[in-house]
């Protein structure tokens, strides 16, 4: 069993900054890919950004645009989201996944965690 605890969410002014975490542990944990997830209310579970456990080689969704950087920390399994510029459409609760599929798509990842809320205020 892995468990993910995402953390670093919070209130933040448009143009602002935010740093995600998500620690995992558990005797399981072997991920090909982690990724980050985010849902607004009313709204389907979108891709936001992935990357490759070993190679550390990242993905985005087509909303980033440059704005947000993922990378991780094997000896810490730890995985960082990085998020610049934010403006208002960015408000949602962020959660970390785990697949071992090469997927951008939310029902293909098999752990999550219980997500952190993200407030960007206009």
């Amino acid at each position: 069993q892995v468990q993910l605890v995402e953390s670093g969410g919070g209130l933040v002014q448009a143009g602002g900054s935010l740093r995600l975490e998500c620690a995992a542990s558990g005797r399981t944990f072997s991920p090909y890919i982690m990724g980050w997830f985010r849902q607004a209310p009313g709204r389907e579970r979108e891709f936001t950004a992935a990357i490759i456990w070993s190679a550390g080689t990242p993905y985005y969704g087509n909303f980033v645009k440059g704005r947000f950087t993922i990378s991780r920390d094997n000896a810490k399994n730890t995985v960082y989201l990085q998020m610049n510029s934010l403006k208002p459409e960015d408000t949602a609760v962020y959660y970390c996944a785990t697949t071992r599929r090469s997927s951008t798509r939310a029902n293909e990842y098999d752990n999550w965690g219980q997500g952190t809320q993200v407030t960007v205020s206009s």
